[in-house]
């Protein structure tokens, strides 16, 4: 299983449902098209949080924003 969650929600929202259930954030991170990519700290958080919001999960493939330049900084 994966820790990573994408759901239709802003940032706030999706961390503040993660605190209500005691689940651990790692990463939080806006997509490009609407909604967010959510790390949680633990498969099983993971796994409740998917059974909270399943209302809300993101079905088939995202794209993600360019985190890295294309160019080396130096």
């Amino acid at each position: 299983m994966s820790r990573t969650i994408h759901l239709t929600m802003d940032e706030g929202e999706a961390v503040s449902r993660c605190a209500a259930q005691n689940v651990g954030v790692s990463a939080v991170e806006r997509l490009p098209l609407g909604g967010v990519r959510l790390v949680c700290m633990s498969v099983d958080g993971a796994e409740l949080m998917r059974r909270k919001l399943k209302a809300h999960l993101i079905k088939g493939e995202v794209t993600r924003q360019r985190h890295r330049p294309i160019r080396p900084l130096w």
